[in-house]
């Protein structure tokens, strides 16, 4: 009897609750799929144009900030068919790159770059490549003294080599840049390669004025043109001009590679090349397979290290002395201070702490001569949901580092040039969250520690013993800050005279 009572009721309940259970899953299928068509706003795309002609190629940083301003930190946009996810303020850069470091740290690699690198190396290589070589190679240059005694001492000397460079113009206006670019590209040859080299070096200079005309070249309209459009290719002039200058310079890195493997000790590691070499005889000996320890990383390591160990650190200290000469009361204040604290003595690295004004002016002039305003895109590696919006595996992600170093929610006056944006009331020296030159997160820049290093060694020795003043007939004022743009942001051409100054 309590079988024919309930039987109809449990039968009825089963179907409510299978009812229930599949008006629930419709639900939220349907909401899954609401949040997951919730991608970021944006102009809307023309067919295979997307938004190139609401852009300017060449400025792609300002016309992605002002779009920011209209679809806020987190936007799309469509360079040619291809889309694009861009990033910009410090808050959101920073929740990307470092509390979703999993997600956003994957390389995007534009067709240029896969032609250069075939995802070799470190900068431009992903998964199992990106993770052994870049722990090779921080652990390898760590080993050599990077950032430690033995580093300071090779900058040191290099010093006096610029010194001397400089004061055979005898105050006379002079462009700086071949000096520049030569000292940091020995002091990334002296890792790399166990030597430096004379500035006068043809073969040296050869390979310098490749690289600096490539790492303009591959941030150049031509270069955007050709990521959007790649069947474009061998029609273009200057598609041609980099992939001869890169294998110019690949070859002349091999050959100088052949000669230090002649003369291998696996017991005496000269090099980061040597390092590298003693390494893979060893896999080779215990007949490991499928190593990343082969010719085409090596070389694309060394030749990757070569370019962003010279370019970077070359334009930043060019900007650093355009500004002393721009704004001469701050260097009339970097220079009281060096007077005060160093007098006539080298400057050592352990006196960073003692000279606040200067370490605040080197700061400022990283922040503000913004050289890598854009960085190199990122990829998702998975699905995610950031800040509402869903991204899709593999998106291409740009960051946008001049929208931090600009931001004017954390810097007071971020459009002018003012030391005191790393100073306390006290005049004490102070780190800010959103100084982010180097990027951050799983792709912050390897050489971090070497270029501060290299920046605060070359800068004070510099001021400690030249004024720097614009050109006979050019004012302060008409110094032209404008960058080249090219990977990174370069000075335009100018000259500055760097007049000797008294020693106590």
């Amino acid at each position: 009897m309590f079988e024919d009572i309930f039987q109809p009721a449990t039968s009825a309940s089963v179907v409510v609750l299978i009812v229930a259970v599949l008006v629930l899953h419709i639900l939220y299928s349907s909401l899954s799929s609401q949040e997951k068509s919730k991608e970021p706003p944006g102009p809307k795309p023309l067919p295979l144009l997307g938004n190139v002609l609401q852009v300017d190629l060449k400025r792609l940083d300002i016309s992605f900030l002002n779009l920011s301003k209209t679809y806020g930190s987190v936007f799309t946009v469509y360079l040619g068919p291809k889309k694009v996810v861009v990033l910009t303020g410090y808050q959101t850069v920073k929740q990307a790159l470092v509390y979703h470091a999993e997600e956003f740290g994957e390389r995007y690699v534009a067709p240029l770059f896969h032609d250069l690198n075939k995802g070799n190396g470190i900068v431009f290589s992903n998964g199992d490549t990106w993770k052994e070589m870049r722990r090779f190679a921080l652990s390898t240059l760590k080993d050599f003294g990077m950032g430690k005694s033995i580093t300071e001492e090779r900058i040191i000397e290099e010093c006096h080599h610029l010194i001397e460079s400089f004061e055979k113009y005898d105050g006379k206006a002079f462009n700086n840049t071949q000096l520049m670019i030569s000292i940091t590209s020995n002091i990334i040859s002296a890792f790399v390669f166990g030597r430096r080299y004379e500035y006068t070096d043809p073969g040296f200079q050869a390979m310098l004025k490749r690289v600096h005309e490539n790492m303009h070249l591959v941030g150049s309209n031509f270069a955007q043109m050709y990521n959007m459009f790649p069947w474009l290719g061998r029609f273009l002039k200057n598609w041609r001009v980099t992939m001869k200058n890169s294998e110019e310079n690949r070859e002349k890195q091999k050959r100088i590679i052949a000669d230090l493997k002649e003369s291998l000790n696996p017991e005496m590691c000269r090099c980061f090349i040597d390092a590298f070499l003693i390494h893979k005889l060893k896999l080779e000996k215990s007949e490991i397979k499928d190593s990343q320890y082969h010719e085409e990383n090596m070389v694309n390591i060394v030749m990757q290290l070569f370019a962003a160990g010279t370019d970077t650190t070359a334009n930043t200290l060019q900007w650093s002395l355009l500004y002393m000469a721009k704004y001469p009361h701050v260097q009339d204040q970097v220079q009281e201070e060096l007077i005060r604290v160093i007098g006539s003595r080298q400057v050592r690295v352990e006196d960073r702490k003692y000279l606040p004004y200067t370490d605040a002016v080197i700061h400022e002039a990283q922040r503000f001569a913004n050289i890598a305003p854009l960085a190199i895109p990122h990829r998702t590696s998975q699905d995610v949901t950031f800040q509402g919006y869903f991204i899709k595996k593999g998106t291409s992600v740009v960051v946008l580092l001049s929208s931090v170093l600009f931001d004017e929610s954390e810097w007071e006056s971020p459009h002018t040039f003012n030391p005191s944006h790393f100073l306390d009331k006290e005049g004490r020296f102070i780190r800010r969250d959103a100084f982010l030159p180097f990027s951050a997160g799983r792709r912050v820049c390897l050489g971090e520690g070497l270029a501060r290093m290299e920046l605060f060694l070359f800068f004070t020795s510099l001021l400690q013993r030249f004024r720097f003043t614009p050109p006979p007939g050019v004012t302060e004022d008409e110094l032209d800050l404008t960058p080249v743009a090219g990977l990174t942001f370069c000075t335009s051409p100018h000259e500055l005279c760097a007049v000797v100054r008294e020693l106590l």
